[in-house]
């Protein structure tokens, strides 16, 4: 009966949590349905994390339902990358969008996008909230809106950064009793080891160091 009770109580965060682990596995998969599924799984942790003041959190899921429109664009039309045109071969097929190594010009370019948002969003959390936890929620946060970005365009690097956010997510969830969601991204840290592996079988040249 408690159990019962419990669900009833945390039913959409339970919902939410299972949605998430579905999401995880279609992007290990590379499977476009994860991009559906995964603006579904934001509009439920919209309420979560406002419920729960995680304001930075709940701000990154309205970017990542504008993120998840924008990666099935994206994913659907093969045209996440420039090199790739307008997404269809020379024989006049449709071609899906590579998985691509990031480049090391890129990689300082997210770098600093990723300290700006980090700064920004610590300012606005420690003087314009009551959030108790403003250095953890913007690391997240800010990690987060990057390596999103990074699978909208299949870039295969993301996986280390959701490996950090997965594991300093569950120790955050943990002091605000979030523990279905605790669960969650542990789970979500293990799936993106498997994601790296995954991945990796698919880049054109497994043995390419990163491009200047």
């Amino acid at each position: 009966m408690q159990v019962s009770n419990w669900l009833l109580n945390n039913f959409i965060e339970v919902f939410g949590a299972v949605t998430g682990i579905i999401y995880v596995f279609m992007e290990i998969r590379q499977t476009i349905w994860l991009w559906p599924v995964g603006i579904l799984t934001s509009a439920v942790y919209i309420w979560v994390f406002f419920t729960s003041k995680i304001y930075a959190d709940m701000s990154l899921q309205v970017y990542y339902l504008a993120i998840s429109i924008l990666g099935w664009y994206w994913w659907a039309k093969g045209a996440g990358r420039r090199a790739q045109g307008t997404g269809w071969n020379k024989e006049g097929e449709k071609k899906e969008l590579q998985v691509t190594r990031l480049k090391l010009r890129m990689g300082i370019i997210l770098f600093l996008v990723f300290v700006l948002l980090y700064i920004v969003m610590w300012l606005i959390l420690t003087r314009l909230t009551d959030s108790p936890v403003p250095v953890r929620d913007s690391f997240i946060t800010s990690l987060s809106i990057v390596a999103t970005w990074m699978l909208a365009r299949k870039i295969y690097e993301h996986w280390y950064l959701w490996i950090v956010v997965n594991f300093v997510s569950a120790v955050l969830f943990l002091t605000r009793g979030l523990y279905p969601t605790v669960v969650l991204y542990i789970v979500y840290g293990i799936m993106s080891f498997a994601g790296l592996v995954a991945w990796k079988k698919t880049l054109p040249h497994q043995n390419r160091h990163l491009d200047e």
